[in-house]
Parts: C-alpha cells; structure tokens; sequence
C-alpha cells in the first residue's frame, strides 16, 4: 500500500475510535487520619461531605475497606507498589522509604504513555539532601532515605515530606492546633516545604487551606494533559484531617453548635470535600469524567490525642470517629485499618454498586495493571492485591488472597469473613467480622481448627516477606 494511503486509513481508524477505546485517565485520592465514620455517607451524625457523598452514589462503596498499614507510610508504600511495605522495610511513619528496586504505579502507567503528577503528602522518602527540611530532610544521617517522587515516575510534583498544618500550611500554629513541636515558635515557618523538583521550593499560593492549595495545582495538570491530549495519572494525598487541626472560619462556621475541636476537624474535613467536588466537576467540564477512574481513600483510622492515646474516643481536635469499631491509628483492630473507600468510574461501574468483600490499598496496583493489559507476571515479584473489578462487576464475592497486615508487634489476617488478630509473644484472637463487626467475640478457642489453618497462611505469607527483604524479589 502506498504510504499516503496507509497513514490516511491509519487516521481514520483512529478518529473512529470511541473514548471508551482510549486508556482511562487515573486519580487516586487519600485523605490523612480519616477515620471509618467521617463521612456524611457513612452515617455521620453532624459531618458535611456532600461530594464524597456524591461520589459513593454514582459508583462504588467498598463497606470493608482498609489501608494495608495503620499509619501513613506503610499504607502509601502499598499503594504505590502494590506490595505489603514490609518488603521494602517501610515499617512506619519516617521508617525507610521507597526503594529504587520498586516499580511504582506512576512507573508502570508511563508505559503506557501516561503523563503522571503527585500532589500533597509524600512520606515515603525526603525530597532534599541540601536543606533541613520537615521531619529527615537534609540530614546526613537521614542522606540514604532521599527518595522523591520525582525518582519514581512522577513527571510533576508539589508535594511535603509529611505533615503540614491544615490551615496556612507553612506557617506554625499555636499549639491548641496539636502535634506543634516545641521547638517551634507559632507565627514563623512551620519547617516544612513544598517541593516541585529537585531543589525547587514552591514559594506562591501557600496561604489558606491546604487542600485547595493542592488542588490549586492538580487542576492546571489536569487541564494542560487534556489539551495535549494525553492521558493522566494523579495522586493527591491530602494532609486533612492529620493535626495539627486548623479550619478558616467559613468551614468552622459550619459547625457554630460544636466545641472548637470539632469545629476545626469537621470543617478541614469539609474543606477538603469542597475541593473533591472542584475537581469531580472540573472532570465533567473538560469532557473527560466518563472516562476517568477515581479511588478515595485514607491512609488509616482516626488519631487520638497524646493524653487519650489508645482509647477509642475523640480529645481535642482529633475528633475522628470509626463508627463503633474497636481501635485507632496505630492498630490492626479495625478501626486502626478499616477506612472510607469508593470507586468512581461513569459507564464502568454502575451507580449505587456496594461492595461487601474486604478489599484493600494493595488492590490499586494490580486493578490498574489489568485496566492497561500488563501483565504483572513480567515484573518478578510478590504482590499482596489482586484485582478489584470482578467485585464492582458483581462476577466475584469472596476473596483469593486474604488480606495480611504487620505493625509493631501486632499481626492480622482477614480472610474474607474471619480475622485472626495477635501480638507477638501474645495471645492470638479469632473473629466473625460478618457477625462481630466490633471484634467483641473471641472464637479462638471455639474454632481452633479454622485460627491453626489462618495462622498457617499467615505464617507461609511471612516467610514470603522475609524473602522480599533479603532482596529477593530484586
């Protein structure tokens, strides 16, 4: 065939193409600290979310969804690679970092030619070896831990190593605010910046609340990939609700009935929501929303303050509730890990679809990977998710792999309506999550036979991550 004659039909096979035939532009969306019940959807009695809200109407919610981690950088660590972060030795918050052996998300879709931006929190890695800079940045000693999103597939970023205050993000807070170092003196910078690329600090548009600040520059990405016509992957993990706790007074003002401490967290919660509404009908103006995929998330359950820590009770202005479930941030009992989780994909997934399976972060990964047609058998390693759109499909209902999770000395494994909870050198307890949602009933000594069967599953799988911390899955 004549080359003129080729490239005219190989044109219009192309214009012929419907955008479901195109590659689905990515976003995944991760709250800090947000507990199970704080969201409007959920049942909360007082707390504003409409557009998550809307969100949970028109695609899926996951009613046992968890972050594979109960602090934050475990739980990111297992998004962006879709391993458990004890194979790379991310075993908690400023513990480790993102290895150059992962293959992360943002590198994976750029085969296929994706253009990929990270927004917010960071916290798997420094983002500078030159200033002092948040909790490890700039130190030498913490030198080993650089590793930005800039060195892991991310085109453009704006991102913090960790936290920021929610309010006037680089700016310190009176201490009222919670979690302000000492050291620190309110007024002056909070030591923490956000970076854009190697050595470039942002230095405009600081001021306010946080999550507008980020999404400040994830519409612009969003808005220059559409006009190139280029796919997109967008990571925005939020800072809201971490402490310190600040809410401007339009968001504060809607919850004049409360105390202060619920004032603040409620309104940086429904702060941020305003913004995942901003940008859910950004999608909708650019023409693009039927074919965007979009995934909301927390990184793990609510914060308790320092004086009350462990208990499952609100202080101060960690306000986050789990909805009855027993435990917080810091605990593999559910309301340490059971988290939001929604699924938004027009045309995809059908509005109004609940899924009942547990479902987790380490899902994203492999979900993602089929979307595109890779196949991650070429990688060469252990992967904890598996793919999640037979369940949104209503094709599947129960588990293959269950879902196994480490902190500290605490151990758990959810297969599928049981929970083996444990701690090591300890007790090891058994529930029926379907009938003990709050983990009140110990059937270990009822069901031994089914508690030796998951601990034998826990015990193959462990042996599976000390492998992968040895180096063998590089």
């Amino acid at each position: 065939m004549k080359p003129f004659l080729t490239f005219l039909l190989v044109s219009i096979l192309v214009s012929c193409q419907s955008p479901e035939s195109k590659n689905p532009n990515i976003i995944l969306i991760m709250a800090d600290d947000q507990g199970w019940g704080d969201v409007g959807y959920n049942g909360h009695p007082h707390l504003k979310t409409p557009h998550l809200d809307a969100m949970a109407k028109n695609g899926a919610v996951f009613s046992h969804f968890y972050s594979a981690g109960s602090v934050c950088s475990p739980t990111r660590a297992s998004v962006m690679t879709g391993r458990h972060p004890a194979r790379m030795d991310i075993c908690n918050a400023n513990c480790g970092h993102l290895k150059d052996q992962e293959i992360t998300l943002a590198e994976m879709v750029k085969e296929k030619g994706y253009r990929t931006g990270h927004f917010g929190k960071w916290h798997l890695g420094t983002l500078t070896r030159d200033v002092l800079d948040a909790n490890r940045g700039g130190r030498k000693e913490n030198d080993i831990h650089y590793a930005p999103p800039w060195d892991h597939g991310f085109d453009v970023g704006f991102v913090t190593e960790s936290k920021v205050p929610t309010w006037d993000p680089m700016i310190t807070p009176s201490q009222n605010a919670e979690d302000v170092k000492a050291s620190l003196k309110e007024g002056q910078h909070f030591g923490t910046y956000y970076w854009k690329g190697p050595g470039l600090q942002a230095t405009e548009n600081l001021r306010g609340d946080d999550s507008r600040i980020i999404m400040d520059r994830v519409i612009p990405f969003i808005e220059e990939s559409v006009a190139k016509d280029q796919t997109f992957f967008s990571v925005i993990w939020f800072h809201t609700p971490h402490l310190p706790v600040l809410a401007g007074e339009k968001y504060k003002s809607l919850y004049v009935q409360h105390s202060e401490g619920q004032q603040h967290y409620y309104g940086v919660i429904s702060a941020m929501d305003e913004q995942v509404g901003r940008l859910t009908n950004k999608l909708k103006s650019l023409g693009v929303a039927d074919n965007t995929m979009v995934f909301y998330t927390s990184d793990n359950g609510p914060e308790t303050s320092v004086q009350v820590r462990d208990q499952n009770i609100p202080y101060g202005r960690a306000q986050g509730i789990t909805k009855g479930l027993r435990g917080r941030k810091r605990s593999l009992y559910e309301g340490g890990i059971r988290v939001p989780g929604i699924a938004l994909w027009p045309g995809k997934i059908k509005a109004g679809t609940q899924i009942d399976t547990p479902c987790f972060t380490s899902d994203y990964f492999p979900t993602i990977a089929h979307v595109l047609g890779i196949d991650l058998n070429k990688y060469q390693r252990y992967y904890d998710g598996e793919n999640l759109i037979p369940y949104w499909q209503g094709k599947k209902q129960k588990r293959s792999k269950p879902l196994v999770f480490q902190f500290g000395k605490q151990y758990a494994l959810i297969d599928n309506q049981y929970k083996m909870y444990g701690v090591s050198e300890g007790s090891i307890q058994l529930f029926n999550l379907l009938n003990d949602p709050t983990e009140s009933k110990d059937l270990s000594k009822v069901e031994p036979a089914l508690l030796n069967r998951l601990m034998s599953v826990y015990q193959d799988w462990n042996t599976t991550v000390q492998s992968s911390q040895s180096g063998g899955d590089y």
